[in-house]
């Protein structure tokens, strides 16, 4: 172990932690922004009470994001100085328009929404939660955009001086094809999560508080949310189509290592199970689907997908002598997770509903088992489904350009990151346990009581009236 190794496992537990609060602040910001709208038009109090009861949610989330986000940046120049060095005049391009501007927008209008229940027009207020949603969608889209760069360069030269990755086409950036992309399927995944909470936390409240005078708010969540699951589940599906084509064209080493497929074939088969030899140059026992690969990577049933085998030793003289080869099960097996735990939060979804079908109300211990399994089933999908990208395109931490070995910081010994490593994975522990605990300690309350609240009249000068905390 040195401290490349150490350097890497603290990014990675990083990034994935981090990622766990990720997607439930874009898809919730989203559904409260939607549930607000509904009450603005309607004025059924019934939305009032989910949007402010959800609401409390998104706010508990985005505050332990923003927390553990900040720890992602300190670590480029912390560990991956040489990697920051050689990339930051794109890299830093992207992640300083987020900051400046997505972030700025998102957290100044979430402040607004906070403070301003009883002092801001209703209008004023209903656009300060979508302004929030939308700087919350803009960050991941800077975001996506600079990893998008990782896993396919676009708009740089190399300086043949200095040695750097140097700026030359912006707008190429930010239109890059794995970026636009990438952005809808990593917004159906969060759809998904949020969808899935706001499922869980409903289905729990209709189960165990059957004759509460909130049982219809709760149903409508539950409806509410698992059409928000199933819509999602099917925007995954077909982004996630066209991503794998993509993917094929231009990082075809990771669709090979996604499929465990060795040797080049036209046709080539979907592998539904594959058991490779121990050092992972051969197929031992495969249970394949024919010609399903070559379409999914493809778009032709008889498209050539070239085979881990035939794609190393292309590399090998096109880059150098070397592995370029992901470990395989890695990549293989986080693929599958990634589609598994996807559908099943789908197919809960659908029983959701079905239980609930001509008025019915929902009453099996098994199907609240289930429910509550749903919030953690597309964050285990959103998880593995970002190990999947950034492991398939080892060795390279810049695609083509960079190897992650060159990358980290040369002047940071093994004990430093170990160090900086076991600190952040006991503070993230920790964030973890108070997140869970205040999570569920609002869920478990319901919805507020909003019968003696009065909004803003529009018509009427409240410039005296103090700033009201809505939480």
């Amino acid at each position: 172990m040195d401290a490349l190794d150490v350097a890497r496992w603290q990014f990675g537990v990083t990034t994935v932690y981090h990622f766990l609060f990720v997607p439930l602040t874009i898809g919730l910001s989203v559904l409260v922004a939607i549930l607000q709208t509904m009450w603005h038009r309607t004025g059924n109090e019934r939305y009032l009470k989910l949007t402010k009861f959800y609401g409390k949610l998104f706010l508990i989330n985005f505050a332990m994001g923003v927390v553990t986000g900040i720890v992602q940046e300190f670590q480029f120049g912390m560990n991956w100085s040489d990697y920051s060095r050689f990339v930051g005049d794109i890299f830093g391009a992207p992640l300083a328009i987020e900051a400046l501007v997505a972030f700025f927008l998102e957290s100044t209008f979430i402040g607004l929404w906070i403070f301003g229940w009883d002092r801001l027009p209703k209008r004023a207020h209903l656009a300060s939660i979508w302004a929030a949603a939308i700087g919350t969608n803009l960050s991941a889209y800077f975001i996506l955009a600079a990893n998008s760069f990782m896993q396919n360069p676009v708009g740089y030269r190399i300086n043949p001086d200095s040695g750097r990755a140097e700026l030359t086409d912006f707008p190429a950036v930010l239109t890059n094809k794995v970026a636009l992309i990438t952005f809808p399927h990593t917004l159906a995944g969060s759809f998904l999560v949020a969808g899935s909470l706001v499922v869980a936390v409903g289905l729990w409240h209709v189960i165990r508080n059957r004759d509460s005078a909130d049982t219809g708010a709760y149903r409508f969540a539950t409806k509410f949310g698992s059409w928000v699951v199933l819509v999602a589940s099917a925007a995954v599906l077909f982004t996630g189509d066209i991503q794998g084509k993509i993917m094929t064209d231009v990082q075809p080493m990771k669709m090979a290592a996604a499929e465990g497929l060795y040797t080049t074939e036209s046709p080539a088969s979907f592998s539904v199970l594959t058991i490779g030899s121990l050092d992972g140059s051969r197929e031992v026992f495969a249970l394949k689907i024919p010609y399903l690969l070559s379409y999914l990577g493809t778009g032709d049933p008889n498209g050539t997908v070239h085979g881990i085998n035939d794609l190393q030793a292309q590399y090998a003289t096109q880059y150098g002598a070397g592995s370029y080869t992901p470990i395989i099960p890695v990549t293989y097996w986080s693929f599958r997770f990634m589609i598994a735990f996807g559908m099943a939060a789908g197919a809960i979804a659908l029983l959701v509903l079905w239980s609930q079908r001509k008025g019915r109300t929902p009453s099996s211990k098994w199907l609240l088992r289930a429910g509550l399994a749903m919030p953690v089933l597309p964050l285990l999908a959103n998880s593995f489904g970002w190990i999947f990208t950034e492991m398939g395109r080892q060795p390279w931490i810049v695609f083509g350009e960079m190897l992650t070995r060159n990358g980290v910081s040369r002047s940071v010994s093994l004990a430093e990151v170990l160090t900086s490593f076991t600190a952040f994975t006991l503070i993230y522990a920790t964030l973890a346990v108070i997140e869970v605990k205040l999570l569920l300690r609002y869920a478990k309350a319901g919805v507020p009581d909003v019968s003696e609240e009065h909004p803003i009249d529009d018509t009427h000068d409240d410039a005296e009236r103090p700033l009201a905390f809505a939480y």
